[in-house]
């Protein structure tokens, strides 16, 4: 690597890491936040908690790297024009596309290890977090029990009461403990003083109380009350805390931001089997004496050439099986498929309906329609995961193109400039990505259209703006955002004075 594409590319790694920690924590600390209800008051141990902190970051660390990438790129290239770097290197005869274009081929590099990344790290991560979340969903609260207040032991059944709780010791002064666990028995104990313990598993409450009575009150004989007198009594609480098991199975079953994009891919395979049946249903319900024609079928899409690298690389490392043996994910979908349209070619024969009224034709039609719908529904949810996946790593590549030319062209904007166009751009590509993730789920939008629009309009602005650059003018003062928004304001006051003068 030559010396002036290593330098600029060794300005971008600080602010680069700088910002990625930085993103990634704040988004890190709003997740944990909106979780801490679920975490805290549990008795849950500190590698547990650590454990929920790493699985956290790679879903936020996939969103975070792209702002990053932005902001580095802000950053340094206004950095290089303040410092009138950009000007030693237009007089020394380098060119500002060349300049750009070792963060540009790193951008390509980036975006590539976050494809990787989208692909085998976050899904895995989100199927453990997912496997997790519903282990600590299972553990009760650790019980907590205040002064002067009744705390409630078991929901709806045991209830106490105590004047004075010692937080070292857990004695307890003028204890009462109201037990409605009976409809038919009402009890009420009393004890001069107490101590609260947990069994060895921690699950259960272990009461020893010392000089009370106790009060029993019969609903059927209201008029007959019994009282007995104690020196000691034990009480056992069944089942107060549990704690967090880890050793039951991971579930079988997977959310769409759980699969890896050949797995999405398959399944999206298997859903347009379905659906073809259900179409050529239809076709000849609506149709019956003409020929089927041609389903739907599937788009082709990265996700074709992505999968098929993957089965081809993994031959290449452990060799080439037999297809019989093996077989890749897809050939199986495939195989399914065609399975399932076979079916469907038999069942949308013509059959004898003479025995049928006119109105079960219909509502067999319009059932087949819903199903036509509700298939293409997961069809579209499926392709819009995997279309993500890569237009979200691709934003690394159209942040680059984006962020350059504008911290060139003005190159005194400063860390004002970096902070409000990372904050317009962040909130035009995550507004269009939501956006357009809500068309596509309503079936208004191709996914791959909802899901790359954006990366295309700005795809598109940035590179004009990168071919553009060196044209902006011979003075660095002509391009400072103060004087550049003055001579806009002249411009627009000057339009507006020919108005009024006409």
């Amino acid at each position: 690597m030559k010396i002036v594409p290593r330098y600029i590319l060794k300005e971008h790694i600080g602010p680069l890491l700088f910002a990625l920690s930085a993103l990634t924590s704040l988004l890190l600390l709003n997740f944990i936040a909106k979780r801490f209800p679920d975490l805290v008051g549990k008795g849950l141990p500190w590698s547990v908690i650590v454990e929920f902190l790493l699985l956290s970051i790679p879903f936020t660390l996939a969103m975070t790297l792209p702002m990053a990438v932005l902001v580095a790129t802000l950053h340094a290239f206004s950095r290089f024009a303040a410092e009138n770097e950009i000007t030693a290197f237009k007089a020394s005869g380098v060119s500002m596309q060349r300049l750009v274009r070792p963060v540009i081929l790193a951008s390509f590099g980036l975006a590539l290890g976050m494809v990787l990344f989208n692909d085998q790290v976050l899904p895995r991560a989100n199927h453990r977090l997912a496997t997790l979340q519903a282990d600590i969903a299972r553990v009760k609260p650790t019980l907590a029990l205040n002064e002067q207040v009744i705390n409630e032991v078991v929901r709806g059944q045991l209830y106490l009461r105590a004047a004075r709780i010692e937080p070292v010791s857990n004695r307890m002064r003028d204890v009462t403990i109201y037990d409605l666990s009976d409809r038919e028995n009402r009890r009420t104990i009393r004890a001069d003083s107490g101590a609260l313990a947990f069994n060895a598993s921690g699950e259960d409450l272990i009461l020893t109380l010392y000089d009370g009575f106790t009060v029993e009150l019969n609903g059927t004989t209201p008029s007959r009350l019994q009282r007995s007198f104690f020196r000691e009594d034990l009480i056992a609480v069944r089942g107060v805390a549990t704690r967090l098991e880890r050793d039951s199975p991971e579930p079988s079953y997977k959310s769409d931001r759980e699969l890896t994009i050949c797995e999405l891919q398959q399944r999206v395979q298997l859903a347009q089997g379905s659906r073809d049946t259900v179409w050529m249903r239809i076709q000849k319900a609506q149709r019956p004496q003409e020929p089927l024609g041609k389903p739907p079928g599937q788009p082709w899409g990265l996700a074709h050439a992505y999968c098929a690298a993957q089965r081809a690389w993994r031959d290449f490392l452990g060799g080439r099986a037999a297809p019989a043996a093996r077989g890749a994910p897809g050939s199986r979908a495939a195989t399914a498929s065609m399975d399932v349209l076979a079916a469907a070619t038999v069942s949308a024969r013509p059959q004898d309906s003479t025995q049928r009224p006119p109105s079960y034709e219909a509502v067999v039609l319009e059932g087949l329609r819903f199903e036509l719908a509700s298939t293409d529904a997961g069809i579209d949810r499926y392709r819009v995961e995997i279309e993500k996946k890569f237009s979200i790593a691709a934003a690394c590549v159209v942040f680059v193109l984006l962020g350059a030319p504008i911290a060139l062209r003005f190159p005194r904007g400063g860390v004002g400039l970096t902070i409000g166009v990372s904050l317009g751009v962040f909130g035009i590509y995550y507004v269009g990505l939501l956006a357009g993730e809500a068309l596509s789920d309503r079936g208004l939008l191709d996914p791959a259209a909802a899901m790359w629009s954006t990366n295309l309009l700005l795809g598109i602005v940035g590179s004009y703006l990168t071919v553009r650059l060196g044209s902006e003018g011979s003075t660095s003062r002509g391009s400072e955002t103060s004087e550049w928004w003055a001579r806009t304001v002249d411009r627009w006051k000057a339009r507006m004075a020919r108005r009024k003068a006409a």
